[in-house]
């Protein structure tokens, strides 16, 4: 008889496992996103305004987490 305590009796202990290919894909599309940002605002726009330059890094920064977000989103379960 098991305890409903136990983690190990709940699957705790397995791992999550590799994300689904659509999930990796969403990420390397967001993360890809993020470095072409990164590359046109510092060596393209930042030559006609630094302000929109900066902005556009602001974005890049914001992807990252969201990217990690969706990677592992439902992977609990």
């Amino acid at each position: 008889m098991t305890d409903d305590r136990d983690p190990a009796s709940r699957g705790a202990d397995r791992p999550l496992g590799e994300p689904s290919a659509r999930r990796k894909k969403a990420y390397f599309a967001l993360m890809g996103t993020c470095v072409v940002l990164i590359l046109l605002a510092w060596n393209v726009v930042r030559l006609w305004s630094v302000p929109v330059a900066i902005g556009m890094s602001v974005v890049a920064a914001v992807i990252p987490p969201v990217a990690a977000v969706v990677a592992n989103w439902g992977r609990g379960r």
